[in-house]
């Protein structure tokens, strides 16, 4: 029996498995990338308004580990000094993140994808939503940002996209409302 055919076809023998595509190449698809989907992503004043967060978090512990290492001198600098590597780690890591953050409306769904190292796509029907809230503290309007937050019967599959523009928040709030109701209404 000939194995030309199947070369020619690119098929593999039945019984075999395709070789895998390397990672990274065009082929290869990531589940948190699906295909033929745009992610939109979040504002950039969502990085100023955590890293605000984050050095007014800090200001106590930095200045207090320092006190104590006048104070006590010696081996207590170590605290001030891991303190601060740790704020400089959380410093580059912030916007990293931030950049991270994405969401898609799709035909039937909204998908919202997050994380770096441990990546999340989250998928909401939008026959399944309650309904949906906007939020904004003091700090997020200051910075002019808003938090979209999905309700759904389920509260594990509740879903929150943080850092949008208030007049994109509204938008769509509108339009996630409007589809909501739209497919609540062909059941």
């Amino acid at each position: 029996m000939s194995s030309a055919p199947l070369e020619q076809s690119g098929a593999a023998p039945r019984g075999t498995a395709p070789e895998a595509a390397e990672p990274g190449a065009p082929s290869a698809r990531s589940p948190f990338e699906p295909v033929g989907v745009t992610f939109t992503p979040v504002s950039a004043g969502l990085i100023t308004a955590r890293l605000v967060v984050l050095l007014v978090s800090f200001a106590v512990p930095v200045l207090g580990t320092v006190a104590l290492g006048v104070i006590f001198g010696g081996w207590v600098w170590v605290a001030p000094v891991v303190v601060v590597a740790v704020l400089a780690w959380l410093l580059w890591l912030i916007p990293r993140q931030v950049r991270a953050i994405g969401y898609a409306e799709a035909d039937d769904d909204l998908l919202i994808r997050t994380g770096i190292l441990f990546r999340s796509l989250t998928v909401v029907p939008y026959g399944r939503m309650q309904f949906v809230d906007v939020n904004a503290g003091p700090l997020d309007r200051r910075f002019g940002v808003a938090q979209v937050r999905l309700h759904t019967a389920a509260a594990q599959t509740d879903a929150t996209i943080p850092g949008l523009p208030p007049t994109e928040a509204a938008r769509l709030r509108d339009r996630l409302t409007a589809r909501g109701e739209a497919r609540l209404a062909g059941l």
